[in-house]
C-alpha cells in the first residue's frame, strides 16, 4: 500500500517525537548525574514548566550533595547537583541541559521587590504604636478639657467677684424663716388690698412646706389669716381660706392650733353667710383639710352645727359642684372612722387605741340622720355628671348602715338606681363596639349601684 506524501510526513513527525520523549525518559533515570530534589521548608511541591506539581521521590540522598540555589533567571544544573524543593526545573530541547529556576511563589516575592538586598521597611513595635496612640488620646483630652475650662470661665464670673459685687448691692440671703417674717409685717403694715393678696399668694406657697406652715403658726401668722377671713373684701376672704387650707392639709400641728385659734367657728359663719361661690370653694377645702384624720376638730365641727351649715350650702347649690365636695368630706370621714373602729379590735398600738377611743366620742352616724343627709346625698343621683353620679354612689354605700330603714322607704332612690344602671349598661354595651375603647370607668359605676342595691335588700 502507498502512502500519500502528507501522511508519510505525519509518520515521520510522530516518529521522532517519540524518539525525542523515549531519550528524555532515559536521561531522567537515576545515575550519577542525577537530579535530586532537597526539602524546603518554604515551598511543599515542585513546579513543572506546564505549571503543574510534580512530585520526585527521594532514593538513596547522598549527604554530599551540592546544593544549587536558584535565582530568578534559569541556569544550567550540573550532574550530581540537587535542587530545593519547589523550584521550577526545565529541559532544554535545544541544548539537551537541564535548567533551573525559582518557583513561582519565590519569583513572585521577587518581583514585588522584596529580596535579600532590599532596604527593609523598619519594625514597629505594637506595644510602642499603643504608648504612642494613648498619648496622642491624652493629648486630645487635655486640649479638650482645656478649651472646655476657658469657655465656661469665659461665661461665668469668678465667685469672688460676685461676692465683691453682691457686697456692694448690699443683697442678702434670706432662709424662709426670715421671708415668713418679713411677709407678716408687710402684710401687718400695709393697707393696701392688692398688696396684702399678693403677700397671701406668696404664703400660700410657701404653707405646702409643713415646718413653714408650723412656723407660721409661731409667728402668730395665724391671726392674720383669721382677720382675712373676717374682712369685708371677698378676695381677701378667698385667699385667706386658701392659706389656712394648705397650711392644715395633713399638719397634725397646725390642725390643733387652728382649732384653739377658733378658726373653725370662722370657717362655719363664713360659710353660712357668704353666697360668693370662690370663696364658699375656699372654705370648704380649709374646713376639710381642718376635719380630716383630726377627731377632735370634728367633735367640735359637730358640736357647733356643722352638718347644718353644709346641709344649707348643700341645699343652695345650683351646679353641684359644692354638692360634691361636701358629698365627698362626708364620704372621707365615715370611711376613716370605719376603717379605725375595725382595726381598732386587733390592734396592740397604743396610739391606735388612742385615736380609735376619740373616734368612738364622733357621734358623727347619728347626726347625719338627724340632719336628714340619707335624703339629701339621693338628690346627687339626678346631676348630669358622672363623676358627681359617682361620688354620690360611694358614699351612699357607706351610708347605708345608718341609712338603711330610709333607703328601702325611698321609691325614688330606687328608680333612680334601677334608671342608671339601665343607662351604663347601654354605654357599656355601645362602647365595646368601639375599637380601644375604655369602659373600665363605667362597668365601675355599674358595680357601684349593684353594690348599693344588694345593701338595700
Amino acid at each position: 500500500m502507498r502512502l500519500r506524501p502528507s501522511t508519510a510526513v505525519r509518520l515521520i513527525c510522530l516518529t521522532f517525537i517519540v524518539l525525542l520523549f523515549h531519550c528524555c525518559y532515559i536521561s531522567c533515570q537515576r545515575s550519577d548525574g542525577a537530579l535530586t530534589v532537597v526539602d524546603n521548608p518554604e515551598v511543599n511541591g515542585l513546579d513543572t514548566e506546564d505549571g503543574s506539581e510534580a512530585t520526585i521521590e527521594e532514593e538513596d540522598i547522598k549527604e554530599d550533595l551540592e546544593v544549587v540555589h536558584p535565582t530568578d533567571q534559569w541556569q544550567t544544573l550540573k550532574p550530581g547537583q540537587a535542587v530545593p524543593s519547589g523550584s521550577h526545573v526545565r529541559l532544554n530541547l535545544q541544548t539537551g541541559q537541564r535548567e533551573v529556576r525559582l518557583g513561582e511563589e519565590h519569583l513572585k516575592y521577587w518581583t514585588q521587590q522584596h529580596s535579600e538586598n532590599e532596604d527593609k521597611q523598619p519594625f514597629i513595635n505594637p506595644d510602642e504604636l499603643k504608648k504612642a496612640m494613648k498619648k496622642i488620646k491624652e493629648d486630645l483630652n487635655i486640649n479638650k478639657d482645656s478649651n472646655q475650662k476657658e469657655s465656661v470661665s469665659s461665661q461665668f464670673r469668678p465667685l469672688d467677684e460676685l461676692k465683691k459685687d453682691m457686697a456692694q448691692l448690699d443683697l442678702l440671703v434670706e432662709t424662709d424663716v426670715q421671708i415668713l417674717r418679713r411677709l407678716l409685717n408687710q402684710f401687718n403694715s400695709t393697707h393696701v388690698t392688692e398688696d396684702k393678696l399678693n403677700i397671701l399668694h406668696e404664703l400660700e406657697y410657701m404653707v405646702h412646706q409643713v415646718d413653714n406652715a408650723q412656723n407660721l403658726c409661731s409667728m402668730g401668722g395665724l391671726v392674720f389669716i383669721l382677720e382675712g377671713l373676717n374682712s369685708s373684701d371677698s378676695r381677701l376672704q378667698e385667699s385667706s381660706a386658701f392659706v389656712l387650707g394648705s397650711a392644715l392639709s395633713s399638719n397634725p400641728t397646725v390642725q390643733v392650733k387652728a382649732v384653739e385659734s377658733g378658726a373653725l367657728q370662722t370657717l362655719l359663719t363664713l360659710l353660712a353667710t357668704t353666697e360668693h361661690f370662690p370663696v364658699q370653694k375656699k372654705v370648704l377645702f380649709a374646713v376639710g383639710s381642718l376635719l380630716r384624720n383630726f377627731p377632735f376638730a370634728q367633735q367640735h365641727f359637730l358640736s357647733n352645727g356643722g352638718l347644718q351649715v353644709l346641709s344649707e350650702v348643700f341645699r343652695g347649690d345650683g351646679n353641684g359642684s359644692l354638692r360634691t365636695r361636701i358629698v365627698t368630706l362626708l364620704h372621707d370621714l365615715i370611711s376613716v372612722k370605719e376603717q379605725i373602729s375595725k382595726t381598732s379590735v386587733d390592734s396592740v398600738d397604743p396610739s391606735h387605741e388612742e385615736r380609735a377611743r376619740q373616734y368612738s366620742r364622733v357621734s358623727l352616724d347619728k347626726e347625719l340622720v338627724e340632719t336628714n343627709w340619707c335624703s339629701l346625698v339621693p338628690q346627687l343621683l339626678d346631676s348630669s355628671e358622672h363623676d358627681y353620679r359617682e361620688k354620690a354612689l360611694q358614699t351612699l354605700i357607706v351610708m347605708a348602715p345608718m341609712c338603711l330603714q330610709q333607703y328601702r322607704t325611698d321609691r325614688s332612690l330606687m328608680t333612680s338606681l334601677t334608671r342608671l344602671k339601665t343607662l351604663y349598661e347601654e354605654i357599656v354595651n355601645k362602647e365595646k363596639t368601639v375599637e380601644n375603647s375604655q369602659t373600665e370607668y363605667f362597668e365601675e359605676i355599674v358595680e357601684l349601684i349593684d353594690n348599693l342595691k344588694i345593701k338595700i335588700r
